[in-house]
C-alpha cells in the first residue's frame, strides 16, 4: 500500500488518477511546489536557491502542472513521510488560521469527523492555494470545493490514524 491508496484514488474508471486525487495530493505538496520546507529542499526548489526556486504553476500541463513528475518516485519512498508529515501540518495550520481549525483538527483527532461545506473549504483553504489548486486539476473551483469537501475529511483522518500529525518517521510508515 502507498500514499495514493491511502489517499482512496489510485485510479478511477479511465485508468488515471482522478482529479479529486490529484488535488487530495496537491494539498500535501503545495508546501514543496511553493518552495518552502525539506523536501523542496531536496528537490532543489526552494526559494532561497540562486535559479529564484518554487515551481511555475504552468510548468507542465500533464494534468497536475508537474506535480507528479517532479515527485517522481519519492511517493513511495523515505521521502513522501516528509511531503505527508510536512504537509498535512501546512493544511491544518492553513485551515486553523482561516477559521476552520476546530473542524480540520477532528479530521485528526480519535472522535468523528465535522463536515466542512464547500463554502467553509473556501474560506479555510485561502485565495491563493485554491486558485493553484484549480490550475493543477483543471477543475472548476465549485467541482473542486464540491469533491474537497466529501473526500478530505477522510482522508486526513486516514493520514492520522494514531490521532495527531503524524511526524516524518510516522508518515513514511503510513505512505509506504
Amino acid at each position: 500500500m502507498g500514499l495514493l491508496d491511502v489517499l482512496g484514488g489510485g485510479g478511477n474508471k479511465s485508468g488515471g488518477m482522478s482529479p479529486i486525487t490529484m488535488a487530495l495530493l496537491g494539498l500535501l505538496a503545495y508546501r514543496t511546489y511553493q518552495g518552502k520546507g525539506r523536501l523542496a529542499d531536496m528537490l532543489g526548489r526552494n526559494k532561497t536557491d540562486d535559479l529564484g526556486g518554487g515551481l511555475s504553476p504552468t510548468a507542465n500541463k500533464d494534468g497536475l502542472g508537474g506535480l507528479l513528475g517532479g515527485l517522481g518516485g519519492l511517493l513511495g519512498g523515505g521521502a513522501a513521510g516528509g511531503m505527508l508529515s510536512g504537509g498535512l501540518k501546512d493544511l491544518i495550520d492553513g485551515l486553523q488560521a482561516n477559521g476552520q481549525g476546530d473542524k480540520a483538527r477532528s479530521w485528526v483527532g480519535s472522535g468523528p469527523n465535522k463536515e466542512m461545506s464547500p463554502a467553509e473549504l473556501e474560506q479555510g483553504l485561502g485565495k491563493e492555494r485554491l486558485g493553484w489548486l484549480m490550475e493543477q486539476t483543471g477543475l472548476s473551483k465549485q467541482d473542486l470545493l464540491e469533491g474537497l469537501s466529501r473526500e478530505l475529511p477522510g482522508a486526513v483522518d486516514r493520514l492520522t490514524p494514531e490521532g495527531h500529525l503524524p511526524n516524518e518517521k510516522e508518515a513514511e510508515r503510513i505512505a509506504s
